[in-house]
């Protein structure tokens, strides 16, 4: 088992390379890819802050690299995305794919407790077992230096990462994000089945009770929603979280963008602010 990173393709773009690995998780126990955006290097010695970015359900590695068109300012600005896949793959294990927004290709960035589902383990492997990856394979990347953004799913998987985790991270964004899920029915499945029963273990990974607890976060948190997005009232709750926020002193800015939907259309839209967003957080850091 090679738990070192194999490059299995390589395209430039905007002066850098978007680069795609495969690589043996012991973490979640099956092969998994990422893609890297490089940008162009000044100096061989140069060393690159990273930003990871968490898709959401039924999405891989490819989603965000193909059609966000992060690459541009991320080129400009110095900064190298990664992108890692959103479940474990090819374990097999029975009802994994039978629903679309549960199992494969939906992680929801938890450690599964459910003995069914222990390889369901995305918290550790973006938190953990990626950052460590990359500090011993890329010495171009400078992980110390790392911020974290997502949609949909992944900006619940960011948002909770980053709060859980705010020595580890410089700033958090988010498009769209499931931002209260013990309230909303994908939350609801998910944690049932990944976590079991136990609610206690739910509020673990809901970034609208995280926040009540966060205590210096200093930098603002971004969060971006589309207006016509057809899972904004039952399923995403930005205004839950922004409450929290608020009595809880954390700084958000939340801004609803009229007639965008729940796409990657949505999101390559205002790409850009959220690089920028975590280009000038990664500076001061």
């Amino acid at each position: 088992m090679d738990t070192k990173p194999t490059e299995i393709s390589s395209s430039k773009m905007f002066g850098g390379y978007n680069k795609r690995y495969k690589h043996f998780s012991p973490t979640l126990g099956c092969s998994m890819t990422f893609y890297i955006y490089f940008p162009p290097s000044p100096s061989p010695s140069h060393k690159f802050p990273v930003l990871y970015w968490l898709s959401g359900l039924t999405c891989t590695d490819e989603n965000f690299i193909i059609k966000s068109g992060a690459q541009r300012v991320a080129s400009s600005d110095g900064i190298a995305l990664v992108a890692p896949d959103t479940s474990p793959r090819g374990l097999n294990v029975e009802g994994e794919a039978d629903s679309w927004d549960f199992g494969v290709g939906a992680g929801f960035y938890v450690n599964a407790k459910q003995e069914k589902w222990k390889n369901w383990r995305m918290y550790d492997y973006v938190v953990k077992e990626l950052p460590e990856l990359l500090s011993n394979n890329f010495p171009q990347l400078e992980t110390t230096k790392a911020s974290i953004f997502g949609h949909s799913m992944g900006g619940h998987g960011a948002l909770i990462i980053y709060l859980k985790n705010l020595d580890i991270y410089k700033s958090v964004s988010a498009f769209a994000p499931i931002a209260n899920p013990i309230n909303c029915p994908w939350g609801q499945k998910a944690f049932t089945n990944y976590l079991g029963g136990n609610k206690s273990d739910w509020e673990e990974y809901d970034a609208t009770l995280l926040v009540t607890k966060s205590r210096n976060v200093s930098t603002t948190i971004l969060i971006d929603q589309g207006e016509d997005d057809k899972f904004l009232p039952d399923q995403l709750l930005p205004h839950k979280f922004e409450e929290a926020c608020r009595n809880a002193n954390v700084p958000l800015l939340l801004r609803f963008q009229p007639g965008y939907d729940h796409s990657y259309y949505f999101i390559a839209t205002f790409i850009d602010d959220h690089i920028r967003h975590h280009a000038q957080a990664l500076r001061l850091g």
